[in-house]
């Protein structure tokens, strides 16, 4: 009857090729490719953007929090619900307004300056090892279920996800996305908490064999806390592949209210998670690790077929991440760093400094190509890199550290400008990294060194100073700049027009002016 478990897994990996090809009819042009057409309602952007944030760590990793620490292990997932709520509620409906596709192209039109455009690497970086680190996540799922070996699960779970993602772009993550969703909220609310706190004996039960403290809201440690926000609430307010879902919403209102809906929705998922992970402790007392939690409920307490659904409901939380981390890097990499390579061979050779292709630039056939390209890149650093983890935590700490202030700031603080942009993102990345450096030399142990907390307080700390200092000590962004940023800001930009027209030779950004 194991079998059963095993074939609903697969009919859902064939259901996502089938959403693949769903997607291409719906795929008209660039828009359409990388942001739905800007068109998405309240429904599929509020199932979409919590699908996108709640991955593994969300997922197998909160049931394993909860089976070491009890309900103090929600707060990771809690600690991205903060995110997205924040991002929804204070700055979301600007973005959305803004009609762009990445992060980098918004410095580019607030401050005007070609010396924001470095931030396009850093972006890429994260978003190429966030879809690494999925596709080794959910290829743990088929090493358990089907006995493969690690390297082919990956190979087959990474190619279905580059062909559903390559073939029809966000309209295809989108509809692939809802159904994880769908997956992950029956398979989580409906089926495997009630299943668990059942079998527990309900809360008391777990409070009589595992002891009061395991109702401790604390009880992971006030460090551990103040980790999963520093790391995960900030990092969701920057993150390209967090962007390019708002930017899919069809209104400013929906990019709101929408996302502060997914945003609530993630932090009951992470007291869900803590729950069943607790029931798991009284259940299972003997599991070795806590990654090991989610799929030994699923295969040794909950009935045949609903055990499949539930591990279903796992491969879609990390399809969902590594899905939309592939098209935000490809998006990234032909519209930002492409073109700022292309600009230092131009410099090289002495030639004058032509501006960038547009975004909108981008054709549907070359797009695919660079899904294509950068998924099988992921699938490979999945295989040969064994610690991604690491590499993710540095991309993260570089991306928090280094960008955070210049793309809050550019939101918040009109005073601002280019230059201290540009330094404060230079600042903040050598202060994270030789920090990062020093105490990864000098560690006793791995939380010393690189999954210190420390790179990215330091880092923040000197791009917030050498920001205020240099924007204060040095002239204003240029008033035509600010001006076209307003009306960006405004909503004024027809979406036919809904990409930056790059730095020209003075090294301001030109918006055209429709009237």
């Amino acid at each position: 009857m194991e079998y059963l478990n095993a074939a609903i897994v697969v009919l859902y990996l064939v259901a996502m090729l089938g959403f693949g090809w769903w997607g291409k009819s719906r795929t008209k042009n660039a828009s359409d490719y990388l942001v739905a057409g800007r068109r998405l309602g309240p429904l599929l952007y509020t199932g979409t953007m919590a699908a996108v944030v709640l991955g593994g760590a969300s997922t197998v990793g909160g049931v394993g929090l909860g089976y070491t620490y009890g309900i103090s292990g929600m707060w990771l997932v809690v600690a991205i619900g903060v995110g997205v709520l924040l991002l929804s509620l204070l700055f979301a409906p600007s973005i959305q307004r803004l009609k762009i596709y990445t992060v980098s192209q918004m410095l580019s039109l607030r401050y005007g300056s070609e010396a924001t455009k470095v931030s396009g690497i850093v972006m890429l970086a994260y978003t190429l090892m966030l879809c690494a680190t999925s596709t080794g996540a959910y290829a743990t799922i088929f090493v358990v279920l089907f006995g493969w070996d690690r390297a082919l699960s990956i190979a087959i779970g990474g190619i279905i996800v580059v062909i559903y993602s390559a073939v029809g772009g966000m309209w295809s993550i989108t509809l692939a996305d809802m159904a994880q969703f769908i997956i992950k909220t029956i398979g989580v609310f409906a089926l495997m908490l009630p299943f668990a706190l059942a079998s527990a004996g309900g809360f008391e039960g777990i409070s009589e064999r595992a002891g009061a403290e395991f109702f401790d809201i604390t009880g992971i440690g006030a460090q551990s806390i103040l980790t999963y926000f520093v790391v995960y609430t900030l990092g969701l307010l920057i993150g390209q592949d967090i962007w390019q879902r708002v930017f899919t919403s069809r209104t400013p209102q929906i990019a709101r209210w929408g996302g502060a809906t997914a945003g609530i929705y993630c932090i009951l998922y992470g007291v869900a998670g803590a729950l069943i992970g607790m029931s798991a402790s009284v259940i299972l007392p003997d599991i070795e690790s806590q990654d090991d939690v989610y799929a030994d409920i699923a295969l040794n307490v909950l009935p045949i077929g609903i055990g499949g659904l539930v591990l279903a409901a796992a491969v879609a939380a990390m399809m969902s991440t590594a899905s939309g981390a592939l098209i935000a890097s490809a998006t990234v990499a032909r519209t930002d760093v492409l073109p700022y390579l292309r600009s230092w061979s131009r410099r090289g050779a002495g030639t004058a400094h032509q501006p960038a292709p547009e975004a909108g630039g981008h054709d549907v056939g070359s797009s695919r190509w660079w899904v294509f390209g950068l998924g099988v890149t992921a699938i490979l650093l999945a295989v040969v890199v064994q610690d991604v983890v690491a590499a993710l935590t540095i991309a993260y700490d570089i991306l928090v550290g280094g960008l955070l202030v210049a793309i809050i700031g550019g939101l918040v603080w009109k005073r601002g400008n280019g230059l201290g942009a540009g330094i404060s993102m230079a600042v903040g990345t050598v202060f994270t990294l030789g920090t990062m450096i020093f105490l990864e030399v000098n560690a006793e142990n791995q939380y010393e060194g690189i999954y210190s907390n420390w790179p990215i307080y330091i880092g923040l700390g000197a791009s917030a100073f050498v920001y205020l200092i240099v924007s204060l000590a040095t002239r204003r962004t240029d008033p035509a700049v600010m001006a076209a940023w307003e009306r960006r800001l405004a909503g004024e930009v027809p979406d036919d027009d809904a990409t930056a027209v790059e730095a020209s030779s003075g090294g301001a950004s030109v918006l055209p002016e429709r009237r």
